[in-house]
């Protein structure tokens, strides 16, 4: 619940920070931040709002809204931590499928639209149903801490 209560998604914090930099400099642990993994320029972050359990973002530190906003070395570990958490996914959950994207911009239903993120999904035939269409809910068998447990042990490297 505190995650939850001080996200102000979409918003820039107080200090002019996106949501991800205030999570990312927050100073509190991995394991209450849900940050599964850093690098020298991005990091993977659970989303506090997952489709499926298992649902991780991948971004660059730095907040830019944009793909061309991104430095060389951004966009080349933005992509390779990209591929490592979809192996992490793949390890760590033995999805049918998984789903990668991002909704750059509002209009293309971004919720943090001035901090790009890749989402990645892990997906199973059948495991789609109403409850996110019409009751706007989520029914996730894992816990966000379990599910960040089981992606920081399987993630590469």
């Amino acid at each position: 619940m505190p995650y939850i209560r001080d996200a102000d998604a979409g918003s820039p914090s107080s200090e002019g920070s996106t949501l991800f930099e205030s999570i990312l400099n927050s100073g509190r642990p991995d394991q209450e931040t849900y940050i599964v993994w850093r690098g020298a320029t991005c990091f993977a972050i659970l989303n506090a709002y997952p489709y499926t359990s298992g649902h991780l973002m991948v971004l660059p530190k730095r907040g830019v809204p944009a793909l061309e906003d991104l430095t060389a070395d951004e966009y080349a570990e933005l992509w390779e931590s990209v591929r490592s958490g979809v192996a992490a996914v793949k390890s760590a959950y033995q999805p049918d499928g998984v789903n990668v994207g991002l909704n750059l911009g509002r209009g293309a239903g971004a919720g943090v639209p001035d901090h790009l993120h890749v989402h990645i999904v892990p997906r199973w035939a059948g495991d789609t149903n109403f409850m996110t269409a019409v009751a706007d809910a989520r029914v996730l068998p894992e816990a966000l801490v379990d599910s960040w447990q089981r992606l920081r042990e399987a993630w590469p490297g």
